[in-house]
Parts: C-alpha cells; structure tokens; sequence
C-alpha cells in the first residue's frame, strides 16, 4: 500500500550506473546482471508505468576520472557520452530478449545505431508503451549523467526520478566502507546540498529542487525492489522539495 510520502507513478525515468551494469567486475558489462535488470524493468513496464531509463557510462569510461589525470575535460566527456550508448544498446537487446519493445534515443546524433533524442519522439513512444533509453548524456561536456536524468524526467513530464543503486538509500557515509553510517528514510534537497550527501552532483540535484521533483534512491539488487518502488511502497530513501 503506498505511504502519504509515496504514490504510485504513471510515468517514471530510472537512473541506472554503468558501475551497476559491471556487477562484481570492475569494467564491463556483467550480462547476467543485465538481464535480471531487464526482467525488473519488464515488470515495471507490464504494471502499465511507463518507462524511461538513463543509463550511465562509468564501467566502459569515466569522463571525470580521466580528466583529473590530465586529458582534456572535454574529450574525457565525449569518449564517457560514448560509453552510455554502448550500455544503452546492450540493455536494449536484454529487455527486447525478455519481450518489451524499446527504442534507444541518443543526444549524440548516430543515427546508424540509434534515434535522435527529441521530446516529443521520446513521449509518443512512452505512450504507445514502449520503454525508452536514453543515452548520450545532455549531448554536451561538462554535465553528468544525473544532470541528463534530472533534465530528461523534466522534459518528458516524469512524475519521479528512480535512483537504482548499490545501497538501500542514502546515507551519512558510505555504509560499505563504514558499518556505522546511518540510513535516512527521508531528506529533502536542501539536506543534500547543505550535508554534501552523494546523492546527486549539486547541478542535478538544484534541477530537481527547483522543479520540485522527487527522487527515490534504493537498492537494484533486492528482487522486485524496481517494481515496489514505482508502485508507490516505500522503499529506499525519499528526496523531496519539503
């Protein structure tokens, strides 16, 4: 049943790491990890929840990473926006494996491999009930994959941003590194900003904020967690505007 604080969504945009997709390995894409997130994602998608995933590119490059070594910003990103479609291509296969129609839309034009990112494409196919991945990013350096998920669930009128992770929520500390960090039910984007929680980078997270847009971080890896989640059970960490 859902709490006052959760609801059931019509609409939702899920945000999925490359660090999620490389399961135990350090780089790579760990399939059988892609495949259990693709029957998740079915069963969010056959719930009649309409689905849009931004996935990430950390497990075949991370932008940032490289940047800080010393290559050019810019190019570190593009290679990174790169990355994220590589991801989105092979989560597409997984969940059109396990029968849900899906269109990959990329702000980086390859029309080759993938269609354009445009707004209004990327809603028809939601209606039609489709699952759609949207990959490359913002199209631009500089932006993370949190600031594409935050500026995309905007774009296509998503009632919640689903921050599928490694963890049961948001916590003081990492709790894989720190058995005494404590879990928060609730926080609200303000409390992320003024603590420095490691929720979302402060761009995402002042989008989210401003357009008062709620956030659920929980744990991928428990079994029919996706599926609670967009049903409105309350699961994981809330983050919202008050």
């Amino acid at each position: 049943m859902a709490s006052p604080d959760y609801r059931p969504y019509r609409r939702v945009l899920i945000k999925v790491s490359g660090e999620a997709l490389a399961g135990a390995h350090e780089r790579g894409i760990d399939f059988s990890v892609l495949s259990s997130v693709a029957g998740e994602l079915k069963a969010v998608n056959d719930k009649g929840i309409q689905t849009a995933i931004v996935v990430g590119g950390g497990n075949i490059f991370r932008g940032v990473s490289e940047a800080g070594r010393g290559m050019d910003r810019v190019a570190a990103d593009q290679m990174g926006m790169l990355g994220t479609v590589i991801n989105a291509i092979a989560m597409q296969e997984s969940l059109e494996k396990v029968g849900l129609q899906t269109r990959v839309l990329t702000a980086v034009p390859m029309s080759s491999v993938a269609e354009p990112y445009i707004r209004r494409r990327a809603i028809r196919h939601l209606e039609k009930g489709r699952a759609i991945i949207l990959a490359g990013g913002t199209g631009h350096p500089y932006f993370s994959t949190d600031t594409a998920a935050a500026l995309r669930a905007l774009e296509i009128g998503a009632d919640a941003i689903l921050k599928a992770t490694k963890v049961d929520g948001v916590y003081t500390a990492d709790p894989l590194l720190d058995p005494s960090a404590e879990r928060f039910d609730r926080l609200t984007y303000m409390d992320v900003l003024s603590r420095g929680l490691k929720v979302m980078d402060a761009t995402a997270t002042s989008l989210c904020m401003d357009n008062d847009i709620p956030l659920i971080v929980f744990d991928l890896k428990r079994q029919g967690n996706l599926l609670r989640v967009a049903s409105g059970e309350p699961v994981g960490t809330l983050v919202a505007s008050s």
